[in-house]
Order: C-alpha cells, then structure tokens, then sequence
C-alpha cells in the first residue's frame, strides 16, 4: 500500500486557491453610481442661468475630472473669466444644485451594488477614490454605504495631484498599507483609467459617458454584472 504525502498539492491545497487582491479600488461616479448624467444636468443647468450652452466636447472632457478643472472647463466653454474667483463662484453653484440632485436622485450603475457587496463580503480591502470633492461625496454614501469602505480618498484630499495623476490611487494603498501592483482598481472614464495604471494597479474599465481604448492599459467589460473578487483577482495574473 502506497502511503500518501499528506503535504502533497491536491485540488483543494492552498496553492489551488485563487488569487484575491490586495485591495479593490473602486471610482464613484460613473462607476459605482449613475451621478454624471446628474453632473451633467448641474452643469447645463449653470449654463442655462447664464444664457448659454455647453458644447459636447467641453463636457466629455469634464468626464473623470476634479472641480476646480471641471469649473474652468465650464466657464472656457461658456466664454465667461476663469478667474480665481469665478471658478469659485461657478464651483459654489454646482455644488449645490450637486447636493440637491445627489440626496434624490442618484441610482446605482448596472451590477455594481451587487459587485461592491461580494468584493466587500469576500474581506478584501475596499477603498473609493473618487474626483468629487467630500462634501458631495459624504452625500453620495448615504445611498452606496458609509460602512462598506475601509478608505474614502476624496478630490479635495490630494493636495492638487488629481486623477490623471496616480496620487490618488496610491494614497489609497498607502492608507491601506498595499502595494498598488497587487490591487485592482475599477473605473469608466480614461483619466481614471490612466491614474489608476500610472499608480501600478490593475484595471477594470467599464465605460459609462466616454469610450474605454484597452491600448489605456486596462480589461474591458460591458458591465459590473457578476463580478467579485476572484475575478478581480484574475486580472493580476493577466497583468
């Protein structure tokens, strides 16, 4: 009778398990919830108020932005000054009809309440990093869920090195203690994209207001439908 190694590798043995991520990093807008058609009615709602119109091109480069640039995106656009203290003002007035919109109205994206419970679940780490600024954010969790993140790194918390800079995503892992090359980020738009790769992560891209290109360095997918951690997981060995 042959004895067995009770050390020998079998299909249940740890070195089958799947490989999770370190962290899952996941954006807000457009990604998580449906909040930038909501951008959008805030923004042409500005330009409304001031007799004008935003071209298409201005608002798809909003799209993954910060305020600050968002607002003078808006104002260029509209042929009004970008002034300091215009891009303030206009910022003030987005911000709150933001408000007003994001405690009514906002709705999740196709799968992800269901993919940011199952990544949560799994005990993974999940972190939000997101271009909106806390306030409107802290207003945003009432309906995502102020318990299911372990970090929030906000637009207004990254000392100006906004999204596409990587700061963003690696301040999550710093906070986190991971390292970003084992994490997984998901995001829509190419400035989240581009971060998220520019900090060393995996991404999954699901485009929501502007097209995703795979040359940005990313796996595609139609929607979050279905995903959790393994799966996310599966894109580091793909890396």
């Amino acid at each position: 009778m042959t004895e067995t190694d009770p050390h020998a590798a079998g299909p249940h043995s740890a070195a089958a398990a799947p490989e999770l991520p370190a962290a899952v990093l996941f954006d807000m807008d457009g990604t998580l919830v449906d909040s930038e058609k909501l951008w959008t009615v805030a923004m042409d709602d500005y330009a409304a108020a001031h007799d004008g119109e935003i071209s298409d091109a201005a608002r798809a480069s909003m799209v993954g932005s910060n305020m600050s640039r968002s607002m003078r995106l808006l104002l260029a656009d509209l042929g009004m000054p970008t002034e300091p203290a215009d891009v303030e003002a206009a910022g003030q007035w987005v911000v709150a009809r933001m408000s007003e919109m994001l405690s009514n109205d906002l709705t999740w994206r196709p799968g992800a309440e269901g993919a940011l419970r199952r990544v949560s679940a799994s005990g993974v780490p999940v972190a939000l990093v997101t271009s909106t600024i806390r306030s409107l954010t802290d207003i945003a969790l009432r309906t995502i869920g102020t318990g299911v993140f372990d970090v929030t790194v906000c637009g207004d918390e990254v000392d100006g090195r906004n999204k596409p800079d990587p700061e963003p995503y690696l301040r999550a892992c710093r906070r986190l203690g991971v390292d970003p090359r084992h994490c997984v980020a998901v995001e829509d738009s190419p400035t989240g994209v581009s971060s998220a790769v520019a900090a060393g992560c995996a991404v999954l891209g699901v485009a929501c207001e502007v097209p995703l290109n795979p040359e940005l360095g990313c796996t595609l997918r139609d929607s979050l439908e279905g995903i959790d951690a393994v799966e996310l997981g599966s894109l580091l060995r793909r890396g």
